[in-house]
């Protein structure tokens, strides 16, 4: 038998109006609250907005390429010099600035000082031998004279004396001395004009020319610059403005030799921006454009530049064991192509220095333009 169901008292709630308002202005449940209309069709506005906008900075963006793989690069060189020596003194200090043609160091100048004498005697010696040579020449030339003013005496001597032997008028021992007076002053010729060539041979067969374009002169001459040479370049100094680091590892005593180098030098004025962008972003670059450069050590500070160059090779091409891609399990990796970047306006900024991290912005001035799917649309369409 089921039980009865009872019903439940209905309460009724007595609900007392809001003082100053009448219960007819609280509005039903049913009308539409304001502000959810206004939330919803600011939404039905802006969202179409937005997409516009997106699709308006994808379109007409894109033609700036960033990457902080950039660093800042300076003309750097180990300083040294070609010639082995004892180091005799260090003029500079640990990150010194110095100037184009300072002295850094000096090498023991004695013995490049005896090598320099020695050149200059030699060159002496080569000088007073071409004068001997031809002083020699012009002597020979005299005896050839002399002999050949001689020799028509003791052939006209020789020729009567041959007439009177032959009828017993002289005797034989002075025929023979005839003849044998000839046969020397002939070959008192021949030896002089052979002297004489000699000593043109060795004057190069001009008697005329100037000492000082004679071959073993100028040998000499050369050896003489040579030391001089020597002799200066044991004064070393700084091939460009920089600042010098490392000195420490040069010491007072220690021997020199190239190419052993003594220490750095970095320079404070020539400098770039050595940026490494992916292949992928440098369709539209190219030398000339403009750069934007931030380096990350001065934070709100703003350098300028120009895209000098474009390497062109990859920079993997350049390592000591450049990836074979055609053999083996082939990975397609993006490569990095160097780009070199002149920075323009380093005049009144915070100094900048070799391996300095930067971040470079590259402007080619090509949008993104429209997708591939999409601008082949719009050109079916047009066509």
């Amino acid at each position: 038998m089921a039980e009865p169901v009872m019903e439940r008292p209905t309460v009724q709630a007595d609900v007392k109006p809001v003082q100053g308002i009448a219960p007819e202005a609280v509005p039903p449940d049913d009308e539409p609250v304001p502000a959810r209309s206004r939330t919803r069709l600011g939404l039905f506005v802006l969202a179409p907005l937005a997409v516009a906008a997106f699709a308006a900075w994808y379109v007409l963006g894109g033609s700036v390429v960033s990457t902080d793989n950039a660093y800042i690069q300076a003309e750097r060189v180990g300083v040294t010099t070609d010639v082995a020596g004892i180091v005799a003194a260090i003029e500079v200090t640990d990150n010194q600035v110095v100037h184009q043609g300072q002295v850094l160091f000096r090498l023991k100048a004695e013995p490049f000082e005896i090598a320099l004498a020695s050149a200059n005697a030699q060159l002496d010696s080569a000088h007073n031998q071409i004068m001997f040579l031809k002083a020699s020449y012009n002597q020979s030339l005299a005896e050839i004279a002399q002999a050949e003013a001689k020799l028509p005496y003791y052939q006209t001597n020789f020729q009567r004396l041959e007439k009177l032997v032959s009828v017993n008028a002289v005797s034989k021992t002075n025929f023979d001395d005839a003849h044998q007076d000839l046969d020397n002053t002939r070959q008192k010729v021949a030896v002089a004009k052979a002297q004489a060539a000699a000593a043109l041979a060795q004057l190069g067969g001009k008697l005329d020319t100037p000492v000082e374009q004679h071959p073993s002169y100028l040998q000499a001459r050369a050896a003489v610059n040579e030391a001089e040479r020597n002799l200066r370049n044991s004064v070393v100094v700084a091939p460009f403005d920089g600042v010098v680091t490392n000195v420490d590892s040069l010491q007072v005593g220690a021997y020199l030799q190239p190419p052993q180098s003594a220490f750095s030098l970095v320079s404070s004025d020539r400098l770039w921006v050595a940026a490494s962008p992916k292949e992928t972003e440098l369709t539209h670059a190219q030398a000339g454009q403009s750069v934007t450069i931030e380096v990350d050590t001065y934070p709100g500070v703003t350098w300028h530049g120009t895209v000098e160059s474009i390497s062109p090779a990859s920079s993997a091409s350049f390592s000591l064991l450049p990836a074979q891609n055609t053999t083996g399990n082939w990975v397609k990796v993006v490569q990095r192509i160097p780009v070199r970047i002149r920075i323009d306006d380093s005049a009144g900024k915070p100094p900048l220095r070799h391996g300095m991290s930067a971040v470079v912005d590259i402007d080619t001035g090509a949008a993104r333009g429209l997708p591939k799917p999409l601008a082949s649309l719009f050109a079916s369409h047009h066509e």
